[in-house]
């Protein structure tokens, strides 16, 4: 079993910036992807970025492009999203993701975090 708190939401103006964190605990090996998603109340949840972990290769929307930044630090089992030039439209609730390889069940297993909020102010 995997949880992921995430951390570092709030309010914050047109062009600031935020760094959100993502808290791992549990059995946190064999990590296929992780990323960060991010929903809107009444529409679909939808991909900011992901990282391939086999492939080491990184993903992101066009909408964040040049902006958000994903970053992870092993040692503590946390996973970054760092928000620069906010814009209205990112406004959202977000999500950390892990998809995890479980050799027991030969399978993979997606986990999230609760989410946390972020409201941009124009």
């Amino acid at each position: 079993q995997v949880q992921l708190v995430e951390s570092g939401g709030g309010l914050v103006q047109a062009g600031g910036s935020l760094r959100l964190s993502c808290a791992a605990s549990g059995s946190t090996y064999n990590i296929i992807t992780l990323g960060w998603h991010r929903q809107v109340p009444g529409n679909e949840r939808e991909l900011v970025v992901v990282t391939d972990t086999s492939a080491n290769s990184t993903t992101y929307a066009d909408s964040v492009k040049g902006r958000f930044t994903i970053s992870r630090d092993n040692a503590k089992n946390t996973i970054y999203l760092q928000m620069n030039s906010l814009k209205a439209e990112a406004t959202a609730v977000y999500y950390c993701n892990l998809v995890v390889w479980r050799t027991t069940r030969s399978i993979r297993y997606n986990y999230w975090g609760q989410g946390t909020q972020v409201t941009v102010s124009s």
